[in-house]
């Protein structure tokens, strides 16, 4: 199957449905045939960057470590898949330009659906005080001015969400 490199990077609150989104969409674009890998932020922070923390600075170099990877496996044709919460805009639209093959998609879901989902507990925990700097809550959010793709998971079903990032990815030419 002919495929070029690309770097999907999915942004969003915790909880807005990232990871969910970027597994369903490894499966159909395994089923098809592409080379793809998966740069799951919570798996990158145990392996890639422990020992960061949560200060901006922190968050931007996990951001830079996690796009180095990207854009070397971009290059070498492979699809990408980035479900991280990247919540600068800064350094994503860094991230575009390091990359290259780069596409954003927004991940939107109100705080509230966000923190009623609470996968990992972890507004349970920042209510609770155990957690600081936490995106959305205690820490900012800079929301993309200009997605390719924006899909709003309190709206549209999870195979609405990947449709369109598949009809996507194939109208900028990245899948055939």
């Amino acid at each position: 199957m002919k495929q070029r490199g690309v770097a999907v990077w999915f942004t969003g609150f915790s909880g807005a449905g990232k990871s969910t989104i970027a597994d369903a969409l490894t499966k159909e674009l395994k089923d098809k045939g592409y080379a793809i890998e998966v740069l799951d932020g919570d798996e990158i922070r145990e392996n890639l960057t422990k020992g960061l923390g949560f200060s901006k600075e922190d968050r931007d170099t996990n951001i830079r470590r996690i796009g180095f990877v990207a854009k070397l496996l971009a290059r070498n044709n492979v699809v990408v898949l980035v479900p991280v919460i990247s919540p600068y805009r800064a350094i994503r639209e860094e991230m575009r330009e390091q990359i290259g093959s780069f596409v954003e998609v927004f991940v939107n879901a109100p705080i509230e659906v966000c923190e009623k989902r609470d996968v990992k507990g972890l507004y349970k925990k920042v209510r609770a005080g155990e957690i600081g700097q936490f995106t959305g809550i205690s820490d900012p959010y800079e929301p993309p001015t200009n997605p390719e793709i924006e899909c709003r998971t309190d709206l549209e079903e999870l195979d609405e969400s990947v449709a369109k990032i598949m009809n996507k990815l194939i109208d900028l030419g990245y899948l055939m």
